[in-house]
């Protein structure tokens, strides 16, 4: 790992300021808007807005945050003995990551971005994982949910060897993957963990759906973590919020991978979510605007704006905030 000193020129921005910038960047809306539906069942079909050029073009050119938020890899299709295998090729490597204009840090990781792939699957698919380790240590893949020990992942793969994971997604709901070799908080926090949806067969309501993992660099090896992020880099969605369209449901799947911390809120500014905890269930088991998370621990929040004008959402607890992890969105007129 290398990166350069925090001195000076790096001093994180306090809540107050990013509060106040903000506040100046919402602008005054006229007119009265009527309120969204809390059962959401008024939403009959999904637009997702046009992101703007600029919003793509990062100083890291191996992966973008605003394109991951979408990005769903369903694998490649495959048929073999009357069967449907849903097929994913998955790489372990390295590449270095421009955090701010002070701070780099050279992430391990899934297919040359942190998180690693979105995977998604309908429940009862045969999942066929082919993995390769070009990471220069020893590193697994080991995937939340249920699959026979001998696809656990808990063995490790060699760098330059490769191994396949085969197993049928069960059950439906919020998963993970991520690397299982000790010590797995240093294999973790370095950035080899991603997503694992799993569809019930039914499918849910349409909406706009997004992916935000939360994690956290500890960039100088003393186990703590002096950066934090959404989707690999730190403050992006406060610089580039992501648009939505007003009154448009949103449905958004987040995953806390902090390591070092016991654990993250996450907050959303002016609007309440519907919470299914561990994507479990098809009805929500309660309406907030602030839930708690552990290390691993995911939700689907659902949700939608019925007034115009750009929303923080960020952990509650201020030093992982005003560190790196927050954002904001942007609700576009419909």
């Amino acid at each position: 790992m290398s990166h350069l000193p925090l001195e000076s020129k790096f001093k994180p921005w306090s809540r107050r300021r990013l509060l106040k910038w903000g506040l100046a960047g919402t602008g005054v809306t006229g007119g009265v808007l009527a309120l969204r539906s809390l059962t959401h069942k008024s939403t009959p079909s999904v637009k997702i807005p046009p992101i703007e050029e600029k919003a793509l073009l990062t100083a890291e050119p191996s992966f973008n945050p605003m394109d991951l938020l979408r990005d769903f890899d369903y694998g490649t299709i495959k048929h073999e003995n009357g069967r449907k295998i849903r097929e994913f090729e998955m790489v372990a490597g390295n590449s270095t990551l421009q955090l701010n204009s002070a701070v780099s840090f050279v992430s391990w990781n899934f297919n040359n971005r942190v998180p690693g792939p979105t995977l998604r699957a309908t429940e009862g698919d045969r999942i066929r994982v082919i993995f390769r380790n070009q990471g220069g240590h020893s590193h697994s893949m080991h995937f939340h949910g249920t699959h026979p020990s001998e696809m656990d992942g808990v063995k490790a793969v060699r760098n330059g060897k490769e191994t396949l994971y085969e197993f049928d997604a069960l059950p439906y709901g919020i998963h993970l993957y991520h690397c299982h070799i000790a010590p797995v908080t240093r294999h973790i926090s370095k950035g080899l963990y991603g997503m694992f949806i799993i569809d019930p067969p039914q499918g849910r309501p349409p909406a706009d759906e997004m992916v935000l993992v939360m994690g956290g660099y500890d960039i100088n090896n003393d186990n703590h973590n002096e950066l934090y992020a959404f989707n690999g880099f730190p403050d992006y969605y406060m610089t580039h919020p992501i648009p939505i369209y007003q009154n448009q449901l949103v449905r958004l799947y987040v995953l806390n991978m902090i390591e070092f911390d016991a654990a993250a809120t996450f907050h959303l500014h002016a609007t309440m979510f519907q919470v299914y905890r561990t994507g479990r269930t098809l009805t929500p088991t309660e309406e907030t605007d602030v839930i708690t998370m552990g290390t691993a621990e995911r939700y689907i929040l659902e949700f939608s704006y019925p007034y115009p004008g750009q929303y923080m959402f960020h952990p509650h607890q201020d030093a992982i905030a005003e560190n790196g992890c927050m954002g904001m969105f942007n609700v576009i007129p419909s």
